[in-house]
């Protein structure tokens, strides 16, 4: 691969995950509004005691989902600025972005009692595949920099 062909594959991973990092943040950004209006005007099927693991896991998604965009954003300048593209993060960040908190919002809107949806088998899945993109950019950064 050339160093143009290596710039162009470059710009284009920067591109794709600064707009997936900032799409993402305004979505969880938007999700934390939407908890904080659901806690302010006293929504009883978000406040009521009965529903704390519903609470619980709605957090957890928005959280998971803020942190996550921030690492697309993080991401996108690191990998643009790396000799090698990390073969396997890109895809295996966007799954992460997907999965984890997807499953904690199903897992809190599928809840019976105290226990999560069927949803909540995501949050593994999300796991594995955030742990793929870390080790996968890591080993690119110890290869080296332009």
């Amino acid at each position: 691969m050339t160093t143009a062909d290596v710039q162009q594959v470059s710009a284009h991973l920067r591109r794709r995950h600064l707009s997936i990092g900032w799409w993402s943040l305004f979505v969880f950004a938007l999700l934390g509004v939407a908890l904080e209006a659901m806690h302010a005007f006293k929504i009883d099927a978000y406040l009521h005691a009965a529903n704390e693991t519903r609470r619980m896991l709605l957090r957890l998604a928005h959280a998971h989902g803020l942190g996550l965009a921030a690492l697309h954003l993080a991401f996108a300048f690191t990998a643009s600025s790396l000799r090698v593209a990390p073969k396997f993060a890109g895809p295996c960040l966007t799954g992460a972005l997907i999965a984890m908190p997807a499953g904690f919002l199903l897992g809190g809107l599928g809840h019976r009692g105290g226990d999560p949806g069927a949803g909540i088998a995501l949050v593994p899945l999300g796991a594995l595949l955030l742990l793929v993109a870390i080790a996968s950019t890591a080993i690119a950064v110890r290869r080296g920099f332009d």
